[in-house]
């Protein structure tokens, strides 16, 4: 009975090979391969090391088997037989509720502070009704670090969040800067740690870790309370 072969390939990302009419070879060009190595070793009664054999001044031919396997080999890695590229790009801008012309106008505007401890800045005053507790709210909203890093937001998502404000179901501060509110107002909050996340936030790829009870900041606009939108109409 025959025994089994199982070729096995090392290469550096970015190589190229074509196929050329020789019957067993495949055509591997060094002005197409920036630093490979190309070897290629067959498992039969053991390891035999099969070189790279050259067949003129600017190509160099390997078995066909070998080019087979190396084909395989690199779609099972996920490695495409082409440059990748777009690799190392500027992180993209994050949408915000707050532009420069915002933080400016924000400089001059009074901080107001709750019994609680909970600070605000109005960014733009509402017109409709506030919320009454328990009622389901629509909010977008902008979750910072202190240092300005974002690690949440309902405008990255496409949609405002949806909850019942005064139940509970996000951090306490939120729920308490959100009921003073107006439909259609905006507000930073300054959200104290005792009134944040007890546990904090895990980092994920681009977003900042929340150590538990730090402060945060929240950026808020309250879109409509469904319900309530049309009382005063």
């Amino acid at each position: 009975m025959a025994s089994a072969s199982s070729p096995s390939i090392l290469l550096s990302f970015g190589s190229n090979f074509v196929k050329t009419s020789s019957p067993n070879c495949c055509l591997v060009s060094p002005k197409k391969v920036r630093s490979s190595v190309i070897r290629c070793s067959v498992l039969e009664h053991g390891v035999k090391e099969i070189g790279v054999t050259k067949c003129k001044e600017d190509s160099h031919f390997i078995n066909r088997r070998c080019a087979i396997g190396l084909f395989f080999s690199m779609y099972g890695l996920g490695v495409a037989p082409f440059d990748a590229r777009g690799a190392g790009l500027p992180p993209e801008q994050k949408p915000k509720l707050c532009d420069d012309a915002c933080e400016k106008e924000l400089e001059n505007v009074p901080m107001v502070t709750t019994d609680s401890g909970l600070q605000y800045k109005d960014i733009k005053e509402g017109g409709g009704p506030s919320p009454p507790v328990g009622f389901q709210v629509a909010a977008n909203y902008v979750a910072m670090v202190p240092s300005g890093q974002i690690f949440d937001s309902s405008l990255e998502k496409g949609q405002p969040y949806i909850f019942r404000v005064g139940s509970g179901q996000v951090i306490k501060g939120l729920d308490e800067g959100i009921l003073s509110m107006k439909i259609g107002g905006k507000r930073r909050l300054y959200i104290p740690g005792s009134l944040a996340f007890p546990k904090g936030l895990n980092s994920a790829p681009g977003r900042p870790r929340v150590a538990p009870n730090s402060p945060v900041i929240f950026d808020v606009s309250l879109e409509y309370i469904p319900g309530l939108e049309s009382d005063e109409e």
